[in-house]
């Protein structure tokens, strides 16, 4: 099958999550990406458990959930970078791919000569993306950037969790480490853009990616909210602060979202609910007025909401069209049917456990489609091959190992 980015080759000198999540997407739509790991211990996340993969008789293996999460379809390799020996591979592997992705600490990589100056020079067509908590330059740039610390710093926690005046208020973190993840994503983007620009310049470029800035710019329209009001918005729960109704609701069994996006299906939602005159109310036709009389609404329509079960209103409102949705916890998501519709779990073969279940790519594109060839690789699994691709004989390989090179 023919791949988007079959004909590209990836150094990833990353590890932890946002920049093995940018590599990971482009492995799966074809590149070959190349993971160089500490030897010994390898990526961060491979310790971060349990959870660990089973074998089949249900036994625990060596790899940890979160490092299977993000590092499919990659081939691993240990190398230790801070002996010259290593950089030396490092800088021939570099001569050899399109792009470098890496997460050190500003400066770090530098130290080694493995920073974009010195990689690019005498391949100027390479395309070297750095990760960082707080980007390359400003006062912060040599702080550590975690996710947790940049949710906290970067204004997302001050609009996640419930208000400060109800029970269990105040600063709440995501589920899931989404500065990382955006990250990633932006990162990826970032990457295609400038392979985009090679293909007509011929030259690559240094790509400079920051959590901190991937967090501000992802807060999107409650950013503009304040620019506009000079008010910065606080935490509202499970409510949005510029639609109304627009949350979750308690049933007579359970809860349910109600998300009404426009007036027209808020005038539905209150036939569905018996309450017409709740949509004929001056004070409720306009989303605007429904959201300056969010106070006076919103316990009307909790009343309402409880008198029925969860299955009553999702069945009702599905045939209304208007927008609703259960809260399903994970087991449940991935159980719906539309799940095996779209392909979306996929099991690999794995050399410790038969078998690994993942999630698939949600990228479907209709000539070129992500594809699924290697599971999570084991620490240092491709090692060899990568370096008898460098030329190195058995005896220089043999030689990197005895000496911790590799």
């Amino acid at each position: 099958m023919t791949t988007a980015l079959g004909h590209l080759r990836v150094l990833d000198l990353t590890r932890v999550l946002a920049g093995p999540w940018c590599t990971q997407l482009l492995a799966d739509l074809g590149a070959d990406v190349i993971k160089i790991e500490r030897p010994g211990s390898g990526d961060d996340t491979r310790a971060w458990g349990p959870p660990y993969l089973t074998d089949t008789d249900g036994r625990e293996t060596s790899e940890a959930a979160y490092y299977l999460a993000a590092n499919r379809n990659k081939r691993s390799v240990t190398i230790d970078i801070t002996r010259p020996e290593g950089q030396d591979l490092v800088r021939r592997l570099a001569q050899q791919s399109d792009v470098v992705v890496e997460n050190y600490k500003v400066d770090q990589l530098k130290s080694l000569g493995l920073d974009y100056d010195a990689l690019s020079r005498g391949h100027p067509r390479l395309i070297y993306c750095s990760i960082t908590g707080f980007g390359q330059t400003g006062p912060h740039r040599e702080r550590p950037g975690y996710d947790f610390i940049i949710q906290g710093s970067g204004g997302f926690m001050s609009i996640t969790g419930e208000r400060d005046d109800r029970p269990g208020g105040g600063p709440q973190k995501a589920g899931v480490a989404v500065s990382d993840l955006m990250t990633g994503m932006y990162a990826t983007v970032a990457i295609l853009a400038a392979l985009a620009h090679r293909e007509r310049s011929g030259t690559g470029q240094h790509i400079d990616l920051a959590l901190y800035d991937v967090m501000l710019a992802m807060l999107a329209n409650m950013n503009m909210n304040y620019l506009t009001s000079g008010r910065a918005p606080g935490r509202a729960g499970n409510a949005h602060p510029n639609i109304v109704p627009y949350q979750v609701f308690a049933a007579a069994d359970g809860h349910l979202i109600v998300a009404v996006g426009n007036d027209s299906q808020y005038a539905k939602f209150c036939e569905v609910a018996g309450r017409p005159d709740l949509a004929a109310d001056p004070r409720f036709v306009r989303n605007a007025d429904r959201v300056r009389h969010r106070s006076v609404l919103v316990p009307m329509l909790e009343e309402v909401v409880r008198q029925h079960t969860v299955a009553w209103w999702l069945d009702a409102l599905d045939a209304a069209k208007v927008p609703c949705g259960p809260i399903n916890d994970i087991a449940h998501a991935l159980a719906d049917p539309q799940v095996a519709a779209r392909g979306m779990r996929i099991d690999l073969p794995h050399p410790l456990a038969g078998t690994v279940p993942l999630v698939a790519n949600p990228i479907h594109l209709s000539r070129t489609a992500a594809t699924y060839e290697r599971a999570p690789p084991l620490l240092g699994q491709h090692t060899d091959d990568v370096l008898r691709d460098l030329q190195l004989g058995a005896t220089e390989i043999a030689a990197l190992r005895s000496a911790g090179i590799v």
